[in-house]
């Protein structure tokens, strides 16, 4: 329950339109319980509130019959569910039971709204970026897109703008210098965050992927690349983290959203 919902109870209790027994009902039934335990997890149901967002499944590793029940009880909750690292036998699964599931095959994501969920369907467009250097990092970036529409963001997604050819970013400099925040997904030597940082005053999410030749080692050579940046906003997260840096990108651009 919200602030703003809180203080409305509180107001009708006051003017007498609800009784103290029937505001505690009505508390009761919008609160969850703060945790669902399960035989294979224990769910925090309390996250959202304090964290502004729900729990995120990790799928890799879980049972599909486990992650069923888990996005059963995410459901049951009122809570959107946003599960990442799905394999496509998990998602076949879990498709035959919530069928209005949304699967990324190529992010390895699945989604599933929830109608009576306290969430705007209405996704905001225009205030977030997500580019790759090359198509081979699309993967990682479509987790991060992935997670941003979870979120309730429709992000400008801009493919193949790495540095082997300059002139290709340039082209698009102007759909990516009025954002709150930029996703740049790349592996290899992982020079492209650098450059997008000198050309913008938002902050940029780096995303090293583990993509390139012998040397690159995985993707290691792109994360050092990117924490070495000389460009002073552009910040760093793990190796192929898509979700990781979607997510970072979303609470930016709801801060900015707030302030403003």
């Amino acid at each position: 329950m919200s602030d703003d919902q809180l203080s409305q109870l509180f107001e009708q209790v006051r003017q007498g339109a609800l009784s103290v027994e029937q505001a505690v009902e009505q508390y009761q039934e919008q609160v969850p319980q703060k945790t669902g335990a399960l035989a294979s997890a224990s769910i925090d149901l309390d996250r959202s509130s304090r964290c502004g967002y729900p729990e995120v499944v990790y799928c890799e590793g879980k049972t599909s019959t486990s992650l069923v029940e888990i996005f059963t009880l995410l459901l049951e909750a009122k809570q959107r569910c946003l599960g990442t690292r799905i394999s496509e036998a998990q998602a076949e699964v879990v498709l035959k039971q919530f069928p209005q599931a949304i699967y990324n095959q190529t992010a390895r994501t699945i989604r599933i709204p929830e109608k009576d969920a306290a969430f705007d369907e209405e996704l905001i467009s225009g205030r977030i970026a997500v580019l790759t250097a090359g198509t081979s990092d699309r993967p990682v970036a479509e987790e991060a897109i992935e997670t941003l529409i979870w979120m309730g963001y429709e992000p400008d997604f801009i493919v193949d703008v790495g540095v082997a050819g300059p002139h290709r970013l340039q082209e698009q400099l102007p759909r990516i210098q009025n954002v709150s925040a930029i996703v740049v997904a790349a592996g290899m030597e992982g020079a492209l965050p650098s450059v997008v940082g000198g050309w913008v005053s938002c902050p940029v999410i780096a995303v090293p992927t583990s993509v390139g030749y012998g040397a690159s080692l995985g993707g290691m050579a792109a994360l050092l690349g990117m924490l070495n940046s000389c460009a002073a906003n552009v910040t760093v997260v793990n190796i192929n983290a898509g979700f990781k840096a979607g997510f970072i990108a979303g609470l930016i651009a709801d801060q900015k959203q707030k302030t403003s």
